[in-house]
């Protein structure tokens, strides 16, 4: 626990002496509540916001958590990272403490669309937004320490990284349902989303963010959480004790 506070501590650094990122990691979720919202309005008429701003929440996750690689390759090309693998740091460390650190700017990201969605309309309910809140930090562990694991595996060709990243993405975000409903949708489509964790996140997230926290549907997106978590973790955690 202590070498993953200060890895965690050293990854947080940089971001607090120079937010911007931050700031600009903001500005996409914003754009698909601005734009992409009034469009879905004619579907869900009045409650278009609790049906979307979860959906929002879960992709500013996806997005910044599945990028994290890009900055373990960055320190394979400068030799960071060589330098923290000969300290007594130990290597579960390493990932953990990355992962953690991921959830500090998730989590103030999430903060500011929930306020900034409040005087449009969006009912927030405390309860279930924190447990949503807690089922983003659990699939973000996940799914970052899959991104690591994934610079680990292709860091002599480093644009592997980004081939795979897209080839993925994409495809999960949209048989998630977290844009449009897939409810109309192929027969496919809704047989794909049933084994897709992501769209177990988003259906649980418009659950708890609504204030339905004992349903099935949360317990189904817990599940995904913790299984993404899990094998992240297993496979992350290999991938850094064979870094060299």
């Amino acid at each position: 626990m202590s070498d993953i506070a200060i890895v965690a501590g050293r990854e947080l650094r940089p971001l607090l002496r120079s937010p911007f990122s931050l700031i600009f990691g903001m500005v996409q979720p914003l754009v698909f509540l601005a734009l992409f919202g009034p469009l879905l309005k004619s579907t869900f008429g009045g409650d278009v916001w609790q049906w979307f701003v979860p959906s929002i929440l879960v992709m500013t996750t996806l997005f910044s958590t599945s990028t994290v690689g890009a900055n373990l390759l960055q320190e394979f090309l400068t030799g960071a990272h060589e330098r923290m693998l000969v300290t007594p740091l130990s290597r579960p460390a390493l990932l953990v403490g990355r992962a953690v650190k991921e959830m500090v700017p998730l989590a103030g990201q999430a903060l500011v669309i929930v306020l900034v969605m409040l005087p449009f309309g969006f009912r927030l309910y405390t309860g279930g937004a924190l447990l949503g809140l807690v089922l983003l930090a659990l699939f973000g562990v996940g799914l970052g320490s899959l991104s690591y694991a994934l610079a680990v595996a292709v860091r002599r060709t480093d644009w592997m990284f980004w081939a795979v990243h897209q080839t993925l993405l994409f495809p999960l975000m949209i048989l998630s349902g977290m844009l449009l409903p897939l409810e109309s949708g192929p027969a496919w489509m809704r047989t794909a989303a049933h084994v897709n964790p992501l769209a177990h996140m988003v259906a649980a997230e418009r659950d708890l963010f609504a204030g339905h926290i004992a349903t099935s549907t949360v317990a189904w997106g817990f599940v995904a959480a913790a299984l993404t978590a899990v094998v992240g973790l297993a496979v992350g955690i290999r991938a850094m004790r064979r870094s060299t």
